[in-house]
């Protein structure tokens, strides 16, 4: 069994901008583009542009984002309660 070693989770915010930036865009780059031959070679310096702009962005959202979350949603159970 081979185990994969695991980032600490001071870089939580860090792996969860460059998921989300990658993701919006390849959205966008294929809403601009379409599935063309250009994407591939497209994708990665339209990702590698937005990540400096939603890195800190997020820095500065994720604490509201977090009390809104904890407002809406139930906190877990805890044990033995």
């Amino acid at each position: 069994m081979t185990l994969v070693r695991k980032l600490p989770a001071r870089y939580a915010p860090i792996v969860l901008s460059i998921l989300i930036t990658a993701i919006v865009s390849v959205i966008s780059t294929l809403r601009s583009l379409g599935p063309t031959p250009a994407f591939p070679a497209t994708w990665p310096g339209a990702c590698g542009l937005s990540w400096p702009v939603a890195f800190p962005t997020l820095l500065l959202v994720l604490p509201l984002v977090r009390r809104i979350v904890a407002c809406l949603v139930a906190a877990p159970p805890q044990p033995g309660r």
